[in-house]
């Protein structure tokens, strides 16, 4: 038998095992022949009970010939430990594994991977019968900003902080800063873990410090969980964090920004709005544009970004930053 049919085959009846309840009458050979049909196997009633006949030899299902038509179920206390994953859910897997499965801890990912794989396999399967089984491949997620290589981070390191994590344990790391040539030892309180961009980031406490700070994980030369627990600030949220700039290395200060931009540039921030509270203002034929955001260096360079297309009118201490940036920048080009 060829090599594609053997597969087929393999992946209808596993659907087909999957549909079998294990109560009840069971269900007809016509309603499962409409199943499968409906996940595009394309299959007849005659084809269904070669195939159940075929199972019963092999798996603990049975006929239930008490009624008419005849229903097909799992056998009264057997076991259904068979590999079953149905599309949608293969495709959940699949976009699990594409997505988050760099921060999911090494401890828990050994126990994941058999379904990434059985998803894989689902998949490629299915590939060039069902449609709905290339959508892994009509999907990504893209950066706006100039893509870049992601940094490396020790497998060892990485299993350690997440290990600290999940037992909410001290951490004793060896710490590089950026621009330093040589690590220093810290004792860290682990907090969260997230990820930016391209590069994973360790939300901490250091010291006596009670103020949360970021630790990039490639930057981290060596990590040891300690016995002793780690102490997280009271009322500490990473969401709250995350919405007041904290990764975009800013100290929580939020700001009433407002700015004057071109009209391609309104268009835009009327779809993706800066702020909840955005306000879009037409005033003597130009822009205004009225937002509460955080306070960020992240801000000052998304502002950069947009060149002759904005003006910053209010706050004036960040209006005075971004002049002096560009009349440095200026100078660089003379």
């Amino acid at each position: 038998m060829p090599a594609n049919n053997t597969r087929d085959t393999v992946a209808r009846q596993w659907d087909l095992l999957k549909e079998l309840p294990t109560i009840g009458a069971g269900k007809t050979v016509r309603q499962l022949t409409d199943k499968l049909n409906a996940l595009s196997f394309n299959v007849g009633v005659r084809q269904v009970e070669r195939d159940l006949k075929q199972l019963r030899g092999s798996m603990n299902i049975e006929c239930n010939d008490e009624g008419k038509p005849h229903g097909w179920r799992w056998i009264k206390g057997a076991s259904r430990d068979i590999v079953a994953m149905s599309l949608p859910e293969a495709l959940s897997w699949q976009l699990v594994a594409n997505t988050i499965k760099p921060l999911l801890p090494v401890s828990l990912l050994g126990a994941l991977e058999p379904h990434f794989c059985e998803a894989h396999n689902k998949l490629t399967t299915l590939a060039n019968r069902h449609s709905a089984a290339q959508w892994t491949q009509k999907i990504r997620v893209v950066q706006p900003s100039l893509p870049l290589i992601p940094a490396i981070i020790p497998p060892n390191v990485l299993e350690q902080v997440q290990q600290a994590l999940l037992s909410n344990q001290q951490l004793k790391v060896s710490y590089r800063k950026a621009g330093a040539t040589e690590a220093q030892d810290k004792m860290l309180h682990p907090i969260a873990l997230v990820q930016r961009g391209t590069v994973s980031y360790l939300v901490a406490t250091a010291f006596s410090i009670d103020k949360p700070l970021l630790f990039a994980l490639h930057r981290i030369e060596s990590a040891v969980v300690l016995d002793t627990l780690a102490q997280t600030p009271e009322h500490f949220n990473i969401d709250e964090y995350i919405a007041k700039g904290g990764l975009h290395f800013g100290g929580g200060e939020l700001l009433e920004l407002e700015i004057l931009v071109e009209p391609w540039l309104h268009d835009i921030l009327k779809e993706t709005p800066l702020a909840l509270n955005q306000q879009l203002l037409l005033i003597d034929k130009q822009y205004l544009i009225k937002a509460t955001v955080a306070n960020t260096p992240q801000l000052q360079w998304w502002i950069l970004a947009q060149g002759d297309a904005i003006t910053v009118l209010q706050p004036e201490s960040l209006r005075t930053n971004i002049k002096e940036t560009l009349e440095k920048t200026i100078q660089r080009y003379r």
